[in-house]
C-alpha cells in the first residue's frame, strides 16, 4: 500500500495529474471588484459592537480571523457572551436563554460571483426574478438598497435575541424586535442606522464614500450592510493556497498533498459534492451530521430538530440536507458540520464517508461548547429523529484507510491560504464608537 502510495504521489506531480478533473485556476474575473475606501469603512463596521442592541458584540465575535472566520465553538454565544472563541463563556449578568443553534460559516471567497446562496439552509439566495432580486424569509421590500447577496445576508444576525439583538425588552433595538418593527423610522434597521449616523468619524465616511449620501441622517442599514460587505470581501478572497499555486503553475504540491488531490478528486468522491474553484457545489446534501443544540423550532415546537432545507422548501426530499460549504482554509474553521458536531477535522472525516454519517459511534465528548444549562444532546435523546437523519443520507459510504485519511488531510491543508488567513486590512485597534474591540 505504501509503495502504490508514493507511486501515486510522484505520478501527480507530473503529467498524470492532467487526468484529473480539476477546477480551473481561479482569476480576477471570478470576484467582484470592491472599492478599497468602502471596504476600509466596512473593517470598522465589522468590528465594531455598535451594530448589536446592547452594544457588546460585532461581528467579529462570531466571525474572527484568529479562529478561521467563524468562532472556534460548535455552537456559538452571541449576547450574553463574554469573550472570544473557545474562551468564550456566559455572561452571569446577562446569561443568554440559549446556544445559536447553528454553527458560524467561515467568510472565505463570498465575493466571489459563483456564491448565489448563503447560510447552511440556503435560506438567502440570488433570484432574479424576484423583484429586488433576492429571495429571503422576509418581506420584499426589506431587500431594496442591499448592493449584494453577501450585503443582505448582515439583516438577520442584527435581528437576532441569540445573535445581536439582545432579548425583549434589553435595549430599544431588542424592543423594535419584538414589536415586528423592522425597517421605517423608528424600525430595528433605523435605530442601528441612526448610533452609526451619530458618531462623526463614521458620518463624515459614509459622506465621504457614497455619492447618495449628502448628509448623516441619509445613512441608512443598507449602507452599512453596503460597507460590511465590501470589507469581507476584499479581507478575506482567498486564491493563493499552493493548491491555487498548482493549479496556475503545476507545482507547489508536496507528495502527501498531491496523494490526497488524487484521492479528492478521484476514488474518495469528494469532488461529486465539493468541486469547482472553492470546492463546493453550492447545493444541499443529507450527510447525516450529529445533531447538537437546540435545534430548530418555532416557538410553539418543543424539539430539538434541524430539518436543514426542508425548513425552507417545504420539499420532504431535503429533509436535513445542509448546503455544502467551501473547504478553503478548512483545517482552521472547525468545528465541522451543521451543528459544529466534531471539533477535529480527522474524526469528522471518519464519520463523515461512513454510510450513516457515524452516528451510531458518535463521541459526543468531541464538542467545544462553553457551559450552559441547557439540553444540548436532546436529538440523540428519546424524541430525536436520528432514524429519519439516517434515512435521509442519500450518498454512499467510502472504505478509506488510515494512510488514505492522512492524505487527504493533507491535501485539504493545502487549501490553507497565509494571506487570507492573516487578512489584508486585519484587525483594528480601535473603532470610531470607542466599544471595545473583540480580539483573542
Amino acid at each position: 500500500m505504501q509503495a502504490a502510495c508514493l507511486a501515486l504521489s510522484l505520478a501527480l506531480c507530473g503529467s498524470a495529474a492532467a487526468a484529473l478533473d480539476l477546477p480551473p485556476a481561479v482569476t480576477d474575473a471570478d470576484y467582484a471588484p470592491v472599492d478599497p475606501a468602502e471596504a476600509r469603512l466596512g473593517q470598522l463596521l465589522f468590528y465594531d459592537p455598535i451594530l448589536s442592541g446592547n452594544r457588546e458584540v460585532s461581528c467579529a465575535t462570531c466571525h474572527h480571523p484568529a479562529h478561521g472566520t467563524s468562532d472556534g465553538l460548535s455552537l456559538g454565544i452571541g449576547d450574553g457572551g463574554i469573550g472570544l472563541g473557545p474562551k468564550r463563556r456566559a455572561d452571569p449578568e446577562n446569561p443568554p436563554e440559549q446556544r445559536i443553534p447553528r454553527n458560524a460559516p467561515a467568510l472565505f471567497n463570498l465575493g466571489a460571483h459563483e456564491f448565489t446562496v448563503l447560510f447552511h439552509d440556503g435560506r438567502i439566495e440570488v433570484d432574479p426574478d424576484r423583484p429586488g432580486g433576492l429571495r429571503t424569509p422576509l418581506d420584499e421590500d426589506m431587500v431594496a438598497g442591499f448592493a449584494s447577496l453577501l450585503s443582505a445576508q448582515t439583516m438577520f444576525p442584527v435581528l437576532s435575541p441569540d445573535e445581536m439583538a439582545g432579548h425583549y425588552g434589553e435595549n430599544e433595538i431588542s424592543k423594535a424586535v419584538r414589536q415586528g418593527r423592522l425597517t421605517g423610522e423608528g424600525g430595528a434597521w433605523d435605530l442601528i442606522s441612526r448610533r452609526v449616523a451619530a458618531i462623526p468619524a463614521y458620518a463624515e465616511a459614509f459622506v465621504a464614500i457614497y455619492p447618495t449620501i449628502d448628509r448623516p441622517e441619509q445613512i441608512g442599514f443598507t449602507d452599512i450592510s453596503n460597507a460590511i460587505a465590501a470589507f469581507m470581501a476584499f479581507e478575506w478572497r482567498s486564491d493563493t493556497s499552493p493548491f491555487d499555486t498548482y493549479l496556475r503553475s503545476g507545482a507547489g504540491l508536496a507528495p502527501a498533498q498531491a496523494e490526497g488531490m488524487g484521492l479528492f478528486y478521484g476514488a474518495a468522491g469528494c469532488a461529486a459534492c465539493h468541486t469547482g474553484p472553492f470546492q463546493t457545489d453550492h447545493g444541499f446534501h443529507a450527510m447525516a451530521a450529529p445533531q447538537i443544540g437546540p435545534g430548530k423550532a418555532a416557538r410553539f415546537e418543543s424539539h430539538a430538530r434541524d430539518e436543514g432545507r426542508m425548513r425552507v422548501t417545504g420539499q420532504s426530499e431535503d429533509a436535513y440536507a445542509f448546503r455544502t460549504p467551501s473547504l478553503r482554509n478548512v483545517t482552521l474553521t472547525g468545528p465541522y458540520g451543521h451543528a459544529g458536531g466534531h471539533r477535529d477535522l480527522d474524526a469528522f472525516l471518519r464519520d463523515h464517508v461512513q454510510p450513516e454519517g457515524g452516528l451510531g459511534t458518535y463521541d459526543q465528548t468531541g464538542v467545544t461548547l462553553p457551559p450552559l444549562e441547557v439540553a444540548d444532546f436532546r436529538a440523540f435523546a428519546a424524541g430525536g429523529d436520528l432514524a429519519g437523519i439516517r434515512a435521509a443520507r442519500r450518498a454512499p459510504g467510502v472504505a478509506l484507510s488510515d494512510a488514505e485519511i492522512a492524505a487527504l488531510l493533507a491535501f485539504l491543508a493545502a487549501l490553507e491560504d497565509p494571506v487570507a488567513i492573516t487578512g489584508r486590512l486585519g484587525v483594528p485597534e480601535t473603532v470610531p464608537s470607542g466599544l471595545p474591540v473583540a480580539a483573542p
